[in-house]
């Protein structure tokens, strides 16, 4: 049976569960115990579980992402919290250099199994060093995994299979979005990782994205479907491993695609999209590959930039239209 929720209580609900069914799993990061987490995600965690479970930590993210890399190789599952990937740039020695190559660095002798979590992306006038979005800079590296959402069912299952998962994972939530609601059931289940979602059934034009980008392509979907274009949208929550034959097959249906990513256009997760439709789909393609991306610039932090910077829906109608060769 499922009720709505918000996306931070799935989040919670899911660490809470798997918490319960293993005694290795903890949680640490900054604010995440006394002050119920920044985003309020583990709100009475702290209650339930105890200090040495629930550990607030000092505001040192390579200090603390290492204790998890060391617990994680010793036997323990842990979930370290980011306030926000920004802030976790200081730890990729961590997460990149010791967690990511673990397994190989040891011939398969140690696993390395814990989730980094937080938000990425912009979240408003945040400006330049709080709005960046890490997905691509992450999954570039081998031995890591990568899962970024945007509805509280996807976040509720794809973290209980994260925490269950022997890789380091890297998984990208929203700022704002921790409000969202969506249904999640309330029985026990599981997302698979590496499966991407159609979201929505197309047969004009395929729209692949991830995170809040999601909602910018349903958006122009629904305002295509008014002028006669179907839209297909594709949610790849992994980024790595990701789901080609979603995509590819897609795109044999369609014969265009458009790629939605918040991300800087520069070897980005669009890119990497684009790469994978020509290899494995170009006779199929009726138009060349569209990438809208934010700006190939810092984020400035007037409300008017940020709304020219980033991806919207009028930017997707735009590009739509254009591989339907539809006159604007």
């Amino acid at each position: 049976m499922a009720r709505e929720i918000a996306l931070r209580d799935a989040l919670r609900e899911g660490m809470s569960e798997e918490m319960r069914r293993d005694e290795n799993v903890f949680l640490m990061g900054e604010e995440v115990a006394q002050y119920n987490g920044a985003y309020k995600v583990s709100k009475g965690m702290l209650d339930e579980f105890g200090e040495k479970r629930v550990i607030d930590t000092p505001i040192a993210e390579l200090g603390f992402a290492g204790i998890g890399v060391g617990a994680a190789m010793n036997g323990l599952r842990p979930i370290v919290e980011f306030m926000t990937w920004n802030f976790a740039v200081l730890a990729f020695d961590q997460i990149i250099n010791n967690a990511a190559k673990t397994l190989s660095q040891s011939a398969g002798q140690f696993k390395c199994p814990i989730v980094f979590r937080g938000p990425s992306g912009s979240a408003g006038q945040l400006a330049q060093q709080h709005s960046q979005t890490f997905e691509s800079w992450m999954a570039n590296c081998p031995g890591l995994k990568v899962i970024s959402i945007v509805d509280p069912y996807d976040a509720k299952g794809l973290i209980k299979s994260a925490i269950r998962d022997d890789d380091p994972i890297c998984f990208m939530e929203s700022e704002m979005l921790y409000g969202y609601m969506g249904e999640v059931p309330e029985e026990e289940y599981l997302v698979p990782i590496g499966k991407a979602r159609v979201r929505r059934e197309g047969t004009d034009v395929t729209l692949v994205t991830y995170n809040k980008m999601v909602l910018v392509a349903e958006e122009a979907a629904k305002k295509l479907e008014a002028e006669g274009i179907s839209a297909e949208v594709i949610d790849l929550r992994t980024i790595r491993p990701m789901d080609h034959e979603t995509i590819i097959n897609s795109v044999k249906k369609t014969n265009r695609i458009v790629v939605i990513d918040e991300s800087w256009p520069f070897a980005g997760v669009s890119a990497e999209v684009a790469y994978i439709v020509q290899k494995h789909a170009f006779d199929y393609l009726d138009a060349p590959v569209i990438r809208i991306n934010a700006a190939d610039t810092n984020l400035p932090y007037a409300p008017t930039f940020v709304e020219a910077y980033l991806p919207n829906p009028d930017k997707v109608i735009k590009a739509v239209k254009e591989v339907m060769y539809v006159k604007r």
